[in-house]
């Protein structure tokens, strides 16, 4: 029987639910060096102001910032925010990418998390919100914050 840690969020993206409205999620793995794993584990990662683009036909993160990890010893032209390739299954990259063509639709990191002992990136598909809705979402938390001080 196999026993799976429990998934531990790293980091989470909350200006982008904030400035987007997500369509889908997807589950992609990503390809980073030791380091980097060691550093991610360690919650030493911010991604604010990342993206998805399709390089070379693969998925790949940008504008992600990675911490160099404190116990590496001196690492040689280390780039913080250096593009990271995404795994994503073949039909899946297919699908986004036919997506991504679509006028006003863009992919953004949500979260990354813990799988086991993998590193996972949780994405979503998402349309641009207006300035309008965005007024309606900080009327909406702000309401839902009235309601939860009334009811406590």
């Amino acid at each position: 029987m196999l026993q799976w840690a429990h998934m531990a969020t790293l980091a989470d993206n909350k200006k982008a639910l904030f400035d987007y409205e997500i369509l889908e999620d997807y589950e992609a793995g990503i390809a980073l060096s030791g380091p980097e794993v060691k550093a991610v584990k360690n919650g030493q990662i911010n991604l604010k102001g990342s993206y998805v683009v399709f390089a070379g036909g693969n998925p790949t993160l940008l504008n992600a910032h990675i911490s160099p990890y404190a116990f590496a010893g001196k690492l040689a032209d280390y780039d913080p925010t250096a593009s990271r390739r995404l795994l994503l299954k073949k039909r899946e990259i297919n699908y986004l990418r036919g997506k991504l063509e679509e006028r006003g639709l863009t992919i953004v990191p949500l979260s990354v998390y813990t799988s086991g002992h993998l590193i996972k990136v949780k994405i979503g598909l998402a349309k641009g919100k207006q300035l309008h809705d965005k007024r309606e979402t900080i009327k909406k938390r702000d309401l839902d914050r009235e309601v939860r001080r009334e009811t406590e």
